[in-house]
């Protein structure tokens, strides 16, 4: 049987114990999965002052391939739907690390080394890395950016992930 969507899950960084999406600032892969459709699942809530004068954070999860024998080849992430709001964006780049653990942040303002991220709007614009046999994890960067003097929204993303697997 090949590789299911179900096979292929994400996880918050920040070490093994970590349950908090705010601390998921790179380092060890965290044992919790990343849960689809729940508010702030990946960044806190901008307010007052970072809105006013703009704000750019960083948060890093894991892509797991969790199938017991195949690998997951050519994978890759792009951003299905980028956030609703003209003020902000979301940008990505898989670590340049491979496996766990990745690069530590001290805080969710600075910017990660050696990173490069692009908007990868849309499954053209895919961003690859190399094939992940099983039970093994790439890092993955995210770059919030909230320009100056953004209104209060509900800002939501949806990073899609992508790969082939033979039977």
């Amino acid at each position: 049987m090949p590789i299911s969507s179900s096979d292929v899950k994400l996880y918050l960084s920040g070490g093994a114990s970590n349950t908090n999406p705010n601390a998921s600032l790179g380092g060890v892969i965290s044992t919790t999965e990343i849960v689809d459709n729940t508010l702030n699942n990946l960044f806190d809530v901008v307010v007052g002052q970072e809105s006013k004068i703009g704000d750019t954070e960083y948060r890093a999860f894991y892509i797991k391939n969790t199938h017991a024998t195949l690998t997951l080849m050519n994978p890759g992430v792009y951003i299905l739907t980028n956030t609703p709001s003209a003020t902000t964006s979301v940008e990505i780049s898989p670590a340049t690390e491979v496996g766990s653990p990745i690069q530590s942040l001290p805080n969710e303002n600075t910017a990660p080394s050696t990173q490069t991220f692009v908007l990868a709007d849309g499954e053209a614009n895919i961003v690859t890395f190399g094939n992940l046999a099983p039970g093994e994890v790439k890092g993955i960067w995210v770059k919030w950016i909230v320009g100056a003097n953004t209104q209060a929204i509900l800002d939501s993303v949806e990073i899609q992930t992508r790969g082939d697997t033979n039977p």
